[in-house]
């Protein structure tokens, strides 16, 4: 793998970035189509190691609704994400919840809370 294209996610502009391998640029990389300093970031982190944050919902017992929204509190390693939702699926907590409660503790290892983002 000599070049790789993607957009830049991290802002609403969306920049065409070329990542290519380089032993003179930082982390061994060079990112050319950026239009702020975050593409660069991001083009190398998202080829050396890509993260996601996760938002879902679980069940939740005696709410006015079924489910609640949650997401994890810090991006984790994008090959956890399938392992991460089918945890997620399994999981049902009892009302009442406070958003920023902690589901789960250090979800899969990874140092990162799946929290409630929303009170019921």
């Amino acid at each position: 793998m000599d070049k790789k294209k993607m957009i830049c996610i991290v802002c609403p502009i969306g920049c065409h970035l070329t990542v290519a391998k380089d032993d003179g640029g930082p982390l061994g990389y060079s990112v050319t189509g950026n239009k702020c300093k975050r593409g660069i970031d991001y083009g190398i982190k998202e080829l050396t190691n890509p993260t996601r944050v996760i938002t879902s919902t679980v069940k939740i017992k005696n709410a006015h609704l079924k489910r609640i929204p949650v997401k994890t509190n810090g991006a984790i390693p994008k090959d956890l994400n399938f392992e991460c939702m089918k945890m997620i699926n399994s999981i049902e907590v009892e009302a009442p919840i406070k958003m920023g409660d902690v589901i789960v503790k250090n979800i899969l290892g990874t140092g990162v809370d799946l929290v409630a983002s929303r009170s019921m």
